[in-house]
């Protein structure tokens, strides 16, 4: 572990509810626009820097900040990043970006709208880099103001109230276990040290990954910690807000939502390596809902007729790609999950932006109001087939190599898991191209045929910046690939390095020879 000589992890956090509270002191419309970019530009570039001095050679903790916060109960300001945890800060900041960016013309706007997408980014941001657990969970937690808000406020009038307080209702369902599990841990923490509460009471995360916890209460917590986080992830049966929020909220504001992975990022880096022993003992469970979401989600993808609803459930059914491979505890399926969770999330977000474009200029994304936008809108149809093609893992774009990992990766733990990985990956595919034929190459409605306004420069630009994202890890996968695996190794040590696991077992899981 190295600790910061400069909190850039503060900072990070730090910037976004600046630019959130600089923006309640201004009045004009355009200058809170300005600010909100600024901060948002701001940020990204603090997350760069941070990529760019992180140590990839370092599997441990990096860029640590250590202060006391609540002295009584232990409870610490504690943040850090290692080689899973480092990318996700960049990713965070551009999807912020893009989505302010894409609200620029939406008249219906306000200063409000632009505070609480900051805040959400500074929230995320938080999640994603910190290490005691009550910290971790109050930033889980300050996470859905800003949702619950933003989608009942600035979301389609029918339907909004409805999605908004389904959203908050299931988040908070997830986060009753979460926090049972936090206090199981704290407390198990005191019992081996033969301790006193509240005294001896630790929530830092590296602390209790060095404590001892009985397999008794790895079951439990581990099943804790599955149930809240797969309310985000999300999974099934714990899915049905995300296709009522991407029906209802502004479209910057879902594909904010689909980009942030907290709950699949909280199953990869608090359920597995905090229950190691549970982790491996129930990994077939972990699988099977992984395949359960991802065959479902395809399912439903291809009976939907709305491109919002389609791309909601395609980001459900991904989700169980990743969980099938982080389940399959091998080095291709933990890279493979986590280089999934970067790309294709970045795609779907950028998808989602273009059907708010396309809803922004005919009033709906609907099947039946569409029809020949290949022919009205030329430069949108060219970047969403770009996106679209990259989604299903063609060859040059991000997602293939992810993809792939994924898909050995499962095949080497178990072969009905790759068999499955493939079934949903086809389905996935069969959805996508036989919506976007109808949509952009069939036949002209009148709708269409009234909205004759292609891309505007703002829109050109904003899309341009993930289409370079998208080539740059088609091309030169290895170059992300390397700033994980050390992590990833040591992930995937603390799982498999348990007592009774013998040296033939520990090869089959890891692929060594």
């Amino acid at each position: 572990m190295s600790n910061a000589h400069f909190p850039i992890l503060s900072l990070m956090i730090l910037l976004p509810i600046a630019g959130a509270v600089a923006i309640g002191f201004c009045a004009n419309i355009k200058l809170v626009k300005t600010i909100a970019v600024a901060a948002a530009s701001l940020g990204l570039a603090a997350s760069l820097w941070l990529v760019y001095s992180f140590n990839p050679d370092d599997g441990g903790l990096q860029f640590i900040e250590h202060h006391a916060w609540i002295p009584s109960l232990h409870v610490e300001y504690l943040l850090g990043v290692d080689g899973i945890s480092v990318l996700f800060l960049p990713l965070t900041a551009i999807l912020t970006l893009m989505s302010i960016v894409a609200s620029w013309r939406s008249p219906t706007h306000s200063r409000l709208y632009f505070s609480l997408l900051l805040c959400l980014e500074a929230a995320s941001l938080g999640v994603f880099s910190a290490l005691d657990m009550v910290l971790f969970f109050c930033f889980w937690q300050l996470t859905l103001p800003p949702l619950f808000f933003l989608t009942g406020v600035w979301g389609l009038p029918a339907l909004r109230r409805n999605a908004a307080s389904k959203a908050i209702l299931v988040s908070i369902f997830g986060s009753l276990p979460l926090l049972f599990a936090i206090i199981i841990l704290a407390v198990n923490h005191a019992m081996q040290i033969n301790g006193h509460l509240p005294l001896d009471l630790s929530f830092s995360f590296p602390v209790l990954l060095e404590t001892q916890l009985p397999d008794h209460l790895q079951g439990i917590v581990f099943v804790l910690l599955l149930i809240g986080f797969a309310t985000k992830a999300p999974l099934v049966p714990l899915h049905t807000w995300l296709p009522q929020v991407a029906m209802a909220g502004p479209a910057p504001v879902t594909a904010l939502l689909i980009g942030l992975k907290l709950g699949i990022y909280g199953i990869l880096r608090y359920a597995m390596t905090l229950t190691p022993s549970a982790a491996v003992e129930y990994d077939w469970l972990l699988g099977i809902i992984g395949a359960i979401t991802l065959i479902y989600g395809a399912l439903l993808s291809l009976q939907q007729s709305n491109l919002r609803r389609l791309l909601a459930f395609a980001s459900v059914s991904h989700a169980g790609l990743v969980i099938i491979g982080i389940a399959s505890l091998n080095m291709q399926g933990i890279q493979g999950a986590i280089l999934q969770l970067l790309n294709f999330t970045l795609i779907m977000a950028v998808l989602m932006l273009v059907a708010g474009f396309i809803q922004h200029r005919l009033g709906s994304t609907d099947l039946h109001h569409l029809g020949g936008l290949a022919q009205a809108m030329p430069k949108l149809t060219g970047f969403y087939f770009l996106f679209m093609l990259a989604s299903i893992g063609i060859p040059g774009g991000n997602v293939f190599p992810a993809e792939l990992l994924l898909v050995l990766g499962a095949l080497q733990a178990h072969p009905s898991l790759g068999i499955t990985a493939l079934t949903g990956a086809v389905l996935s595919t069969a959805c996508l191209l036989a919506f976007s034929r109808r949509a952009f190459l069939g036949a002209s409605t009148r709708a269409n045929r009234c909205a004759n306004q292609d891309l505007r420069p703002r829109e050109l630009i904003l899309l341009c910046l993930p289409l370079l994202l998208m080539l740059f890890g088609g091309l030169f996968p290895n170059c992300l690939l390397g700033i994980n695996q050390k992590a990833a190794e040591v992930w995937l040590t603390r799982l498999l390095d348990q007592p009774g696991m013998e040296g033939d077992e520990l090869a089959s899981w890891t692929g060594a020879p």
